[in-house]
């Protein structure tokens, strides 16, 4: 499966961003997705997935509440609809599938991931 990441951009703080993650080959229908993030200076940090077995979801604490992962297996697609942005949510978002995701548990150990798509928010 072939992931690609689209929806960045800037955005001042308190903004909203919807990511899309689809793949250009091959199905999402029953993968574990996620979407992790590497700042500048810092390690990547898996923020949200999606259990492709049970359906469990997982957030990172630094977005919980804020950050909304879904999927539409129709189309194929992922999301991860931003909210409440803030400057320490600037990062290089990157889609990930096929790792571990459980509701308590990100998995850096992925195998797929996509070029990622730039997040800024700024003033």
């Amino acid at each position: 499966v072939q992931l690609v990441e689209s929806g960045g951009g800037k955005v001042q703080p308190g903004g909203s961003l919807r990511l899309s993650c689809t793949a250009s080959s091959g199905t999402l229908e029953r993968e574990t997705i996620g979407w992790y993030r590497l700042a500048p200076g810092k390690t990547r940090e898996g923020i949200s997935c999606i259990n492709g077995l049970d359906g469990s979801t997982y957030y990172a604490n630094s977005v919980k509440g804020r950050f909304t992962i879904s999927r539409d297996s129709a189309n194929n697609m992922a999301y991860l609809q931003m909210s409440s942005l803030k400057p320490e949510d600037t990062a290089t978002y990157y889609c990930a599938a096929d790792f571990y995701c459980s509701s308590e548990y990100f998995d850096l150990h992925i195998s797929n991931w996509g070029q990622g798509t730039q997040v800024t928010v700024a003033s």
